[in-house]
């Protein structure tokens, strides 16, 4: 499918929203689409992080030649996208309070979920870690849609120095959504005795599971990040 750039600019250091129109429906949180640059075989996946009909956004931090590459596409160029892969948060397991945890570019999906956890009259948290004070994103869009936004660095440069977990442990919740690196998302599952689910990071070849490169053990046998995936229960999950 082929979109088209609407917007393409700095967030925060290193960190870069992307805004993309066409022929595309409504994504739900936390499935992904996957670009085609120029000049790089394979495709990147990237998590929604704010979809309507016609349009879908997603936030990506340069790590890379890739998204180097992606940071100069000019607003007004076509973009080849594979969308609506992957399995998204399920917004009905939540009953009346929700937490949000995110950490670091894994705040991005978070965003399209709170919206549609306040359309539910859900209450949320969130709470999001970064490394520092200018790697900060998506606050203020948060803030709109949830009673609370709680904030850690590791650095100390803004709200309280620490680990995102560090904030986890006086929150009235029912249910829980994480997303973001490996080692905060085995913390989160071992600190909370809730249910929750869980969006995992993985690289990817093909991104709709022929490949079987992001295959993963869980609970119920292997699993594929990009198939079954990226969203799993907390159960599933073996560390």
């Amino acid at each position: 499918m082929e979109l088209i750039v609407t917007r393409n600019q700095r967030l925060a250091e290193q960190i870069f929203v992307m805004e993309l129109s066409g022929d595309v429906g409504t994504l739900p949180p936390g499935s992904f689409v996957e670009l085609a640059i120029p000049g790089f075989y394979l495709r990147r996946p990237f998590s929604v992080s704010r979809s309507e009909n016609g349009s879908v956004t997603i936030i990506y931090k340069i790590v890379g030649k890739g998204t180097e590459a992606m940071s100069h596409f000019p607003v007004g160029c076509s973009v080849d996208v594979l969308c609506g892969l992957g399995n998204g948060f399920d917004v009905t397991k939540a009953r009346k309070k929700a937490l949000l945890i995110g950490g670091g570019v894994g705040t991005a999906p978070l965003y399209q979920l709170s919206i549609l956890l306040k359309e539910q009259k859900i209450e949320t948290v969130a709470c999001l870690g970064f490394n520092t004070l200018s790697e900060i994103f998506l606050q203020k869009e948060l803030e709109e849609n949830c009673k609370e936004v709680r904030i850690t660095t590791l650095d100390g440069t803004y709200g309280e120095k620490g680990f995102v977990t560090t904030q986890l442990t006086d929150i009235e919740y029912d249910y829980f959504y994480a997303c973001g690196p490996l080692p905060m998302l085995k913390a989160v599952c071992e600190l909370l005795p809730t249910q929750g689910q869980l969006s995992l990071e993985a690289r990817m070849g093909c991104g709709y599971g022929v490949c079987m490169g992001c295959t993963i053990p869980t609970q119920l046998g292997p699993k594929r990040v990009c198939k079954e995936g990226p969203v799993f229960e907390k159960e599933e999950l073996i560390w």
